[in-house]
């Protein structure tokens, strides 16, 4: 379905038809036994004729190629009359499954993945290619379930303390259509990799703490291949009991995220024990005019401002700096761009008792580690048309680990929350390019996001 007509209204939720979900106050939950068998008790039938409709309140995005397999009767590693692990649907090709949601919030959803009779390998994103599995493999005749959480949002600012009622000034089209997912009332999952095979999927409401994240295009979900930020990758090094909520947009500065209302938005749903990750620099230098200050003085203010309002709503900011753009000189040496704006938000950290990343100098560090002829390739783009600011899939990859790495360095209580296997990140010693792989999801541009 086109973005455009899934978005919201962009306030009201219509009242739909669900699927079976449980009676618990607190808690909803929605189930999906995919293929063409036997369907498994309390589920719901998904064969890949559903596409979505508003009326069904789920099914596969449109243009999808997909096969329904069904190994009922078959040996394996699980009986006969397994309804849930006896069939699947899987495609060639990346596809989408959306699901509506009854209310904004963070979301569990576990994946039952496995073919009695083949191999198995499976990459999940959610919304807008925010990672959420990576390379799941199951061999024949096994099968695996994976949960994460995913954050689902409205445009619709809710009256709470002082946070008056409104709606996000959201950047159209870009927002309201290309980046449509990202703002809607569903749950929309890309399955992507070498013969998907989806068995099932529930999803439940639930209350756990929430990551906010908030920046420039760096940062944001980027849409569409071959952009990435590191904000859309963060998702993949944590455990399924919190969840990232990336509020960053292209173009945008700690001024806009004020006068826009991003930061109402998370303020209006922010709970203590949540975190807010700010990432801002790339624009806010540009918007320098006589009398508009600069990176020490208007820049820390609004550093401040955040900071302060984060703080009064029971949650703990972490200021980031932005990560440099790829620049040389004539001889060759690193050019850096952003050293004040990393100086300032360094100082900013200081003065307020934040935690402080440091992923300018890290940033550095890893194209550094690259070398110059290499660099580019952790960049979007092919050949010459390299951009020097936003990032590709592997560049970004490394930048979410950095930034993980900086949690796990400032001692904070979100390190509990980082994956069991995530063993420390150097970017002096990045991941080989040569053995990178990340499955590109299906949509393409050629249009750089806003701002440089």
């Amino acid at each position: 379905m086109n973005p455009a007509t899934k978005l919201l209204s962009l306030l009201a939720l219509a009242a739909l038809t669900f699927p079976a979900r449980s009676s618990a106050a607190e808690t909803t939950v929605y189930k999906f036994d995919f293929g063409s068998g036997k369907v498994a008790e309390g589920y719901t039938k998904v064969t890949p004729d559903m596409v979505f409709s508003k009326e069904r309140g789920f099914g596969f995005e449109a243009g999808a190629k997909l096969s329904a397999v069904d190994r009922a009767g078959k040996t394996g590693l699980f009986s006969r009359g397994d309804a849930l692990r006896d069939d699947f649907i899987t495609s060639n090709e990346p596809f989408f499954f959306s699901a509506h949601v009854a209310e904004e919030g963070n979301y569990r959803v576990t994946v039952t993945l496995g073919d009695k009779e083949g191999e198995s390998t499976t990459t999940i994103k959610a919304e807008l290619r925010r990672l959420m599995a990576e390379k799941v493999h199951t061999a024949a005749g096994k099968f695996q379930t994976v949960s994460f959480i995913v954050n689902t949002r409205t445009p619709k600012i809710t009256a709470i303390g002082d946070i008056k009622a409104g709606v996000v000034d959201l950047k159209a089209p870009r927002e309201s259509i290309q980046e449509g997912w990202a703002w809607d009332d569903l749950i929309t999952l890309e399955f992507n990799d070498a013969h998907p095979a989806v068995c099932g999927i529930e999803i439940t409401k639930v209350d756990v703490p929430t990551v906010f994240i908030i920046g420039d295009s760096t940062v944001c979900d980027q849409s569409r291949e071959p952009f990435n930020s590191w904000g859309q990758m963060l998702t993949n090094f944590f455990k399924p009991d919190i969840a990232i909520a990336n509020h960053a947009e292209s173009g945008e500065t700690y001024r806009a995220s004020i006068s826009r209302r991003r930061l109402d938005k998370m303020l209006s749903v922010m709970k203590p024990g949540d975190f807010m990750i700010m990432q801002f620099g790339h624009n806010d230098q540009k918007q320098i005019a006589p009398g508009t200050g600069g990176p020490f003085t208007t820049y820390k203010q609004e550093i401040k401002t955040h900071v302060d309002a984060v703080r009064a709503h029971g949650g703990t900011p972490v200021i980031v700096s932005p990560m440099e753009r790829r620049n040389y000189n004539a001889d060759g040496s690193f050019k850096p761009t952003l050293s004040d704006y990393a100086e300032a938000s360094r100082q900013a950290a200081k003065e307020l008792n934040v935690a402080f990343v440091d992923l300018n100098a890290k940033s550095i560090l890893f194209y550094q580690a690259l070398g110059k002829d290499k660099a580019p390739l952790a960049f979007a783009g092919t050949g010459a048309q390299r951009d020097a600011t936003h990032h590709d899939n592997y560049g970004s990859y490394e930048l979410a680990q950095i930034v993980v790495q900086g949690i796990r360095d400032n001692h904070l209580t979100l390190a509990k929350h980082i994956k069991d296997d995530f063993k420390g990140f150097d970017p002096s010693h990045p991941d080989s390019l040569d053995t990178f792989v990340m499955p590109p999801s299906p949509n393409f541009t050629n249009e750089r996001p806003l701002g440089d």
